[in-house]
């Protein structure tokens, strides 16, 4: 089988590329791997397209394909087990910032399920082949708690901060008093279009009060986090067609939340606070009252995830699966792509299966997500390309 093109460095964002190389592999993939006839008349319709227009309209199964082998091959996810499990919306018809506002609002019903998270995708209008994104959303995920700045500390997530400042730059009203836990709304932009800001649908957004089962103290602490994580930054590529905005989730990894978000110092940086609460002599670092500390909170994440009924996994379950998923590829003969730095857990590391599989294919191939890095309010807004794209051409 032929793959698609590999990368080791993000392909072009070039909008006036041809596709035409990368269209060629990545149909040829899916039909064999579909085990579908005519390719050869599907080849010929994509380029004729492409020598008109510039770029080329994939099908709905070509699409829901490209997605699912995008997570399939990403890199740096541990949970792709389940890559022919992802639900794949199909909304490139929306292109207003109020239907993707209520598109946003559906991929978060839809994901929720109730608890049991539903891995989700929803992909919005292609890149245009002259201009670039049709649209594009700020937020690197659809739920986030603001950053206040006060005085000398920030309130809340810090890693927002720069986000939250945007969000009131751009006019929105925030919360009479500030909390660490206020939902950060949404920042829109189409290309024809200026940034908006878009309050988060609260009844959408499911939270989980965070306690530990053997330390009533726990509670009080007042934590909590949101079940639903969607990655709402990052450009999906299929066959040489950019999707600038195609926001998608799978469930939580305990530690994502118990060792990054709440024990990072960038993050809520709770490691001091529960060590204290533990007793702990945090003046001595043999004592290990970090791991200590960041033990406990992963606990507290996963007994209160599984006690609300929020789907969450944990490192060496997630760790098991993914060994079968490599196994799985292998036998499909497929490379089995992989960043070790990033396929194993914080918490309890060396005993994950995952680290003593160290052969992966370290190259990034297409279809594939790709780090859309955005500094709120430094750069043109896609109106302001549009319009000068279309001038200059």
């Amino acid at each position: 089988m032929r793959y698609p093109a590999r990368h080791i460095n993000p392909p072009s964002v070039d909008p006036t590329e041809d596709p035409s190389t990368e269209a060629i592999e990545f149909i040829s993939a899916y039909y064999k791997e579909r085990k579908l006839s005519d390719v050869a008349n599907r080849i010929a319709g994509v380029l004729d397209e492409i020598a008109t227009t510039g770029t080329y309209w994939q099908t709905s199964a070509e699409l829901a394909y490209g997605a699912r082998a995008a997570w399939r091959q990403s890199a740096r996810c541990i949970g792709r087990a389940r890559w022919s499990g992802l639900q794949v919306r199909d909304r490139r018809a929306v292109t207003t910032i109020n239907g993707i506002d209520s598109e946003l609002a559906e991929h978060l019903r839809v994901a929720d399920n109730g608890g049991r998270i539903r891995s989700v995708i929803t992909v919005f209008a292609p890149d245009h082949p002259q201009t670039g994104p049709r649209a594009r959303i700020w937020n690197d995920q659809l739920i986030r708690y603001c950053g206040w700045q006060l005085d000398d500390e920030v309130l809340g997530d810090p890693a927002q901060q720069g986000m939250t400042e945007a969000a009131l730059q751009l006019g929105w009203k925030p919360p009479d008093v500030a909390s660490r836990f206020d939902l950060l709304p949404w920042v829109i932009e189409t290309a024809t279009e200026d940034p908006t800001v878009v309050d988060v649908p609260r009844h959408l957004v499911r939270e989980v009060a965070l306690a530990h089962p053997d330390h009533a103290w726990f509670a009080d602490l007042g934590l909590q986090w949101h079940a639903l994580p969607v990655i709402a930054n990052m450009r999906l590529r299929i066959g040489g067609v950019n999707y600038s905005c195609a926001p998608f989730n799978g469930h939580y990894l305990a530690d994502e939340i118990g060792t990054r978000n709440m024990c990072d110092v960038g993050r809520y940086n709770q490691l001091r606070t529960v060590a204290a609460g533990l007793g702990l002599n945090t003046e001595n670092e043999a004592s290990l009252w970090r791991e200590h500390a960041a033990l406990l909170i992963n606990q507290a994440v996963l007994h209160s995830f599984r006690d609300a009924g929020v789907r969450i996994s944990e490192p060496h379950r997630e760790s098991e699966l993914f060994m079968r998923f490599c196994a799985h590829e292998e036998q499909a003969g497929r490379p089995v792509y992989g960043d070790w730095s990033w396929l194993n857990g914080s918490v309890g590391w060396a005993a994950l299966h995952a680290v003593h599989h160290r052969y992966y294919d370290t190259r990034m191939p297409n279809p594939n997500f790709w780090p859309r890095a955005r500094t709120p309010l430094s750069e043109p807004t896609l109106r302001e390309q549009n319009a000068a794209a279309l001038q200059g051409g």
